[in-house]
């Protein structure tokens, strides 16, 4: 396969014309990530607060069944296309620093945070949209409650994968130092009162790296890169 490969032109282009848009996929869904959760937000609206009166409170998810649970299906997909680009991510940190581990671990597991984190809200605001007619005044009023206030895993989520993610490309580079020092930036601010603030940019810093991570997967590669 390798000499076919090195000495048959014509073989060498069919194949990267057929793998080069299965290789893009992965890095391309942190794009598809940003882009639904914006939509998701658009289309649940801004969500009552928890000082707002209960009766404001139980008719605003009364009255936007639908949009709710549309708006967390979205979120739900979202996760789904994160966790596609986040093992792109941490394929070419591993590759970077040639180890099994180190900060391309930690990338992984603030991830997985951040994951967790939108599929908890995913799941509150599908049951306040789901049950909203059936469920107690109470009951809606404390699901409320953790759909404004349960953000920690979200934001301790966000903080591990910028500062993973900008420690490994300073230290190890594989992407721009610039978007590495970038992640730092966003990845102290997630720590700190501006967490929202923060998770707002971490959508940069995917798009950012997905574009990053898209070009290394377009670069050509040499005969001595291609596997046997």
């Amino acid at each position: 396969m390798k000499h076919m490969i090195m000495d048959g032109k014509l073989y060498t282009s069919r194949v990267e014309g057929n793998a080069m848009p299965t290789r893009m996929i992965r890095p391309l869904m942190g794009i598809l990530f940003v882009v639904i959760v914006f939509v998701a937000f658009v289309v649940g609206g801004e969500t009552p607060q928890v000082d707002d009166s209960g009766r404001d409170i139980v008719s605003f998810y009364r009255d936007n069944e639908t949009q709710q649970q549309i708006s967390a299906a979205l979120l739900a997909l979202a996760c789904v296309a994160f966790l596609f680009f986040l093992s792109s991510v941490r394929q070419t940190l591993r590759g970077a620093m040639a180890d099994r581990g180190g900060f391309s671990a930690v990338v992984f597991a603030g991830g997985i945070m951040i994951t967790v984190g939108i599929s908890i809200f995913a799941g509150i605001g599908f049951t306040l949209g789901d049950a909203a007619d059936d469920l107690p005044g109470a009951a809606i009023l404390a699901l409320n409650a953790l759909n404004s206030n349960l953000f920690f895993p979200v934001a301790v989520g966000t903080a591990v994968f910028n500062l993973g993610l900008g420690f490994a490309i300073v230290r190890n580079g594989g992407l721009p130092r610039s978007l590495g020092w970038a992640a730092i930036v966003v990845g102290i601010a997630g720590i700190t009162p501006l967490g929202f603030f923060a998770f707002l940019a971490t959508g940069v810093v995917i798009i950012w790296a997905s574009i990053a991570i898209t070009r290394l997967v377009k670069a050509p590669q040499s005969p001595s890169d291609v596997a046997p």
